[in-house]
């Protein structure tokens, strides 16, 4: 059994920065944490890069850091008279919660944890353990190393390769999208799931006055939470093939609701996802994903009534239709799109157009200089439906040729590909707080009552 003193993670966001507190939190003897962007440490791009009116999709009563600690986040806003156990918090006031976990950490464990800012550009594994190299050129030696990437940067689409021109948005997060705009103008929104939800609210709050027209091949949008009826969960669970599931979530939702049939799911979708075949997932993707997210992954009531309010006013428009290409046209794009059914295509002048496709998942695609040394020795690989790094149960990253690193764990939403449900605050803290229990061997310790 491996029982690591030294542990490198790269990627101080929320995944990188919580398996770096539970790892000190369960004994581990020294932790070094590396992370470029300064302003992103303990927030990552989730609640590093919100506005301040950008709403968790869950209630502060789910949110906590730690599992063995449910209350934890309520008590910390109840303590603060931020909040209660049924508030939607602001992103920001998240992000500042888990910077001050990483300052307590600091502060509770002088000289066993570092942080570095600092790019790695590279990691060798030995037998002995693992070495991260930094932009800067400097070299960290540890026993084990963790990458946390994040949700990374989305791909740019296919209709937009060619088109050069500052009216096209390849990334929400990486620019004011109201900036130049006056209440004349358009917006068109590739997308119309959480990313575009953002963006929406971005523009808004940014005093922009024109229109807003969000589409995707299928015009689906994410629902609101609502209080649900009480209702006795599930306790088995549920099996058989993806048509026989998905007939039994139908009349499951009919007998107690539909947000209680998706609810009761949560104990038992990864390991559904474990179990079902290549097949199962690759149809489950591209037929059943964008279903599943917009009752799965749903947005706070007041984000909801706002969304509701834009429309009855005229200024959002959510279109189900497919990009067929894009020009240039002066400062803005001129885009033919195909609405769902039509046979035709037709022309949308937009003065500005933002891919909310939402992140990459595709490892061949990354540009990070990390992911693709690592990729390019054959030392990671994509998983087989190319939306993550392909991980083991444990956590570890396997090679080209199937085997497993011993060395080299990764965690967060680019191990989706193993895990499915790994995006959510609820997965991604047991996902790590598991990992440092074994890392540090406190499972072991407990098991044989020492």
């Amino acid at each position: 059994m491996l029982i690591a003193r030294h542990v490198a993670i790269i990627g101080g966001g929320f995944s990188g920065t919580l398996l770096a507190i539970n790892l000190l939190r369960h004994g581990s003897q020294r932790v070094t944490l590396v992370e470029r962007r300064s302003d992103r440490l303990g927030r990552g791009l989730a609640y590093g890069a919100a506005h301040a009116d950008h709403l968790l999709n869950v209630r502060a009563a789910n949110m906590s850091a730690f599992p063995d600690q449910p209350d934890h986040f309520a008590a910390w806003l109840k303590a603060r008279n931020m909040g209660a156990e049924t508030s939607f918090a602001t992103r920001r006031i998240y992000g500042d919660y888990l910077c001050a976990l990483l300052e307590d950490m600091q502060r509770a464990a002088p000289g066993r944890f570092s942080v570095i800012a600092d790019e790695a550009v590279d990691l060798t594994l030995h037998a002995d353990g693992a070495r991260v190299t930094l932009a800067s050129g400097r070299c960290i030696d540890a026993d084990v190393a963790t990458i946390a990437p994040g949700n990374l940067p989305p791909h740019r689409l296919a209709a937009f390769a060619d088109v050069d021109s500052d009216a096209y948005v390849n990334d929400p997060w990486s620019r004011d999208l109201a900036a130049g705009l006056g209440h004349q103008d358009r917006v068109m929104l590739l997308g119309t799931g959480l990313t575009a939800v953002d963006s929406i609210l971005s523009l808004v709050n940014a005093g922009f006055a024109g229109s807003i027209l969000a589409l995707s091949r299928r015009g689906l949008a994410p629902h609101a939470h609502a209080p649900a009826d009480a209702f006795t969960p599930t306790r088995e669970k549920p099996s058989g093939h993806l048509s026989t599931l998905l007939h039994q979530v139908r009349n499951r939702a009919l007998q107690v609701g539909w947000r209680n049939a998706i609810d009761e799911l949560r104990p038992f979708t990864q390991n559904m996802w474990r179990a079902a075949s290549h097949a199962q997932r690759e149809r489950f993707l591209r037929h059943l994903r964008p279903y599943w997210d917009i009752h799965r992954h749903r947005i706070a009531p007041p984000v909801a009534a706002r969304l509701e309010a834009l429309r009855v006013e005229g200024r959002l428009s959510i279109l189900a239709a497919k990009v067929l290409d894009a020009t240039p046209t002066d400062s803005a794009l001129a885009v033919t799109i195909r609405r769902r059914g039509a046979g035709e295509g037709e022309s949308v002048r937009a003065a500005r157009v933002v891919n909310c496709t939402g992140p990459l998942g595709d490892l061949r695609r990354a540009g990070d200089p990390l992911l693709r040394a690592l990729a390019n020795r054959g030392d990671i690989r994509a998983d087989a439906l190319a939306i993550g790094i392909d991980v083991d149960q444990q956590g570890r990253a396997l090679m080209q040729d199937g085997s497993a690193q011993e060395r080299l764990f990764v965690v967060g939403p680019m191990t989706r590909g193993a895990h499915w449900e790994i995006v959510a605050v609820p997965d991604i803290r047991r996902q790590v707080w598991t990992l440092a229990r074994q890392i540090t061997g406190a499972h072991w310790v407990e098991a044989e009552g020492l």
